[in-house]
C-alpha cells in the first residue's frame, strides 16, 4: 500500500522548487501535485495522456479547447489527450492533484 499526506507532498514539492511533484508512477497511470500561486501563469502545453484534475485548494479558471470554467476546491476536470488547456485568473493559490493515464512520460 502507498499512502500520502497532502501537507507532506506540498512540503516536498516546495523544497524541490518545482510547480509539479509526481508521487505515484505505475504501469497505467501517474499522479502528481501541481501548484500555481495566485496571479501566476500556467505554462502547460497539451499532453499525450488523458488527465483528470482534482482541485484540492484555491480558486481560478481553466480553459480547455474553447471552453472556460471556474475552478475551486472540489472541482474535478477531465482533459482529453492532445487538447490545449491552461489554468488562469488564479485568485487564490491553486493546489491540484493530477492523474495521467497512461503515465506521464
Amino acid at each position: 500500500m502507498k499512502s500520502f499526506r497532502l501537507d507532506e507532498l506540498e512540503a516536498e514539492r516546495a523544497a524541490n522548487d518545482g510547480a509539479y511533484l509526481q508521487f505515484i508512477r505505475e504501469r497505467n497511470m501517474s499522479v502528481g501535485l501541481y501548484a500555481l500561486d495566485a496571479g501566476s501563469v500556467d505554462p502547460q502545453q497539451p499532453h499525450r495522456q488523458d488527465e483528470v484534475y482534482f482541485v484540492v485548494s484555491g480558486r481560478g479558471a481553466i480553459t480547455i479547447g474553447a471552453e472556460t470554467e471556474p475552478v475551486a476546491r472540489g472541482s474535478v476536470i477531465y482533459v482529453p489527450a492532445g487538447v490545449p488547456h491552461k489554468f488562469h485568473h488564479i485568485s487564490e493559490d491553486l493546489r491540484v492533484m493530477v492523474v495521467f493515464s497512461p503515465p506521464e512520460s
